[in-house]
């Protein structure tokens, strides 16, 4: 029996790998919605883009409207929602546009899911789901040496960026609770691979590599971040989706804890091994900057409720995902460079103030 899926936010990093993950069943029928902001790249869809289970529509989740008419013509069992604002520097920065989309959106996304699902019957009304993805960032940060976000691990979020999530988080257990939505929630640790925003820590330090730029690390690089292969949360996407249970939550990780100086060292080792420098090593252009305010020490994810009840595991170890990365950035310019170029002055990319470790 097809399931009809509706993914907002499909056009970005992590959500065009659950499009692409989910388009090759072909149980699974795919609408994928996304404003296409500064970050949404129909690039990243390219393999895809004709299938006969998939179709694209580009509105905005606070067209409440426009997202019930989706729903209603492509007759949705599942929703899954990652669309959002998601770089902590640029909510620093600006942000407004984080309360709008993160916030707003999904509160606008939720009224049109629930007007939907009281307007289904029998088993189509049963089968329902409004799966509402987060980060770890929500929790807040860990102490260096000692503890772990488990689902119960009490928000406290420390930039605008993971209030506006802690806040969608919050109101999508309340429409559970006070209306009886079937909502399932996630929250995932760091994560990398392929079509990755080159804004992003990992991209931005192999291309600043390879042009030969400063390697910013904020601060001394001691902090410590999760790290989960796109590939694998794509696959845990589906199984929460699918088969998650309604009002439950469930953390995401990689079990592969680094610090963000490791991360960028490991990149620029892949890097010598690759495409050998005539002198000297890619750590050479490593480059320590002012932190940021309110920079989280350490994120660690304990994802053993996801392994025990819904059978999913990390299948790609860091060491392995990173060297998949990289190789996939070398042998695909025709994705990353037209973005670097268009969107970006050399400057702003090497100057440690957005993207740095």
């Amino acid at each position: 029996m097809t399931k009809n899926i509706l993914v907002t936010g499909g056009a970005g990093f992590i959500g065009s790998a659950v499009c692409r993950h989910l388009c090759a069943n072909p149980a699974y029928r795919v609408t994928n919605v996304d404003k296409l902001t500064y970050a949404g790249n129909l690039a990243s869809l390219r393999a895809i883009e004709n299938a006969h289970n998939y179709r694209f529509v580009q509105a905005d989740i606070c067209d409440d409207a426009a997202m019930l008419d989706i729903m209603r013509r492509d007759e949705i069992d599942v929703v899954m929602h990652l669309a959002a604002e998601s770089h902590v520097d640029r909510s620093i920065d600006g942000p407004g546009a984080f309360i709008e989309t993160n916030i707003v959106g999904t509160f606008r996304l939720l009224n049109a899911a629930l007007e939907y699902w009281r307007g289904l019957s029998g088993e189509k009304r049963d089968g329902f789901r409004l799966h509402h993805v987060s980060t770890d960032e929500v929790f807040g940060d860990l102490p260096f040496d000692s503890g772990i976000f488990t689902e119960e691990t009490p928000y406290a979020p420390s930039s605008p960026y993971s209030a506006s999530k802690a806040a969608s988080d919050h109101l999508a257990r309340a429409w559970h609770e006070t209306y009886g939505l079937p909502v399932v929630l996630s929250n995932c640790s760091n994560n990398y691979g392929p079509f990755h925003f080159p804004e992003k820590l990992i991209p931005l330090v192999l291309l600043n590599a390879l042009d030969r730029r400063p390697l910013p690390v904020y601060g001394t690089g001691a902090n410590v971040r999760d790290w989960l292969f796109v590939e694998d949360h794509a696959r845990a996407l589906e199984l929460v989706a699918t088969t998650g249970r309604p009002g439950e939550s469930y953390n995401v990780g990689g079990r592969s804890e680094r610090t963000n100086l490791a991360v960028v060292e490991a990149i620029c080792d892949v890097l010598d091994r690759r495409r050998p420098l005539a002198d000297g090593s890619y750590r050479d252009q490593i480059t320590f900057v002012t932190d940021r305010p309110g920079h989280d020490r350490r994120y660690a994810i304990d994802a053993s409720k996801i392994e025990r009840e819904l059978g999913w595991k990390p299948s790609v170890t860091f060491e392995e995902g990173l060297a998949r990365t990289v190789d996939w950035y070398l042998d695909n310019d025709w994705w990353w460079g037209p973005i670097r170029r268009e969107r970006y002055s050399g400057e702003r990319l090497g100057d440690g103030k957005r993207g740095a470790a």
